[in-house]
């Protein structure tokens, strides 16, 4: 979240402004493939939630039949069956995992990004529950959207209760302490 930016960020989609870019205070976070589109669901908002949901679905059904063959070319060398045991229970763990760090990681932010970092190792050998994830995300929102939402309008309250706390002049403010009395 950007405090005072005056343009979108650097991942925002063409043709999704932020509102109000030209004036100062806190800018909504663009999200991947719909920029800040989310703030007020305009500007393709919609066909691009379809086109994010056929995408991840298309990738995940893709990366299956990638990993079937990976699967077929580990039975072609004849490896046996505990390896093939091993290699499908890998990939089932590491997508379950994959699954639940991103379902949770739209919703939230990662309270230790140091484990975050370690788990990007597993997250990238489940990459279809990723994908699933994301498919399954777009149903309700754009993916990151209640994050980015909660944190643009906590911003936003924040931005208004200083702006307000600063209005008038405070040099005409008359107050006693801290005055010296008039000389004569």
């Amino acid at each position: 979240m950007s405090e005072n930016s005056e343009a979108p960020g650097p991942g925002a989609m063409p043709g999704s402004t932020a509102p109000g870019s030209t004036t100062p205070g806190p800018q909504p976070e663009p999200l991947l493939f719909f920029g800040t589109t989310w703030v007020d669901h305009g500007g393709g908002y919609g066909l691009r939630r379809v086109g994010a949901a056929v995408g991840s679905l298309a990738a995940a059904v893709a990366a299956c039949f990638v990993l079937r063959f990976a699967f077929q070319g580990l039975e072609i060398a004849d490896v046996g069956n505990l390896v093939g045991i091993l290699v499908v229970l890998m990939f089932a763990i590491c997508s379950a995992i994959a699954f639940r760090k991103t379902w949770e990681g739209f919703s939230r932010r990662p309270a230790d990004p140091a484990r975050e970092a370690n788990l990007r190792g597993l997250k990238t050998i489940g990459f279809v529950g990723s994908l699933i994830a994301y498919f399954l995300r777009t149903f309700k929102e754009a993916p990151g959207e209640q994050l980015r939402r909660t944190e643009y309008e906590t911003a936003l309250a924040r931005y208004a209760k200083r702006r307000s706390a600063r209005t008038g002049n405070p040099a005409a403010r008359k107050t006693t302490k801290g005055k010296r009395p008039k000389r004569k």
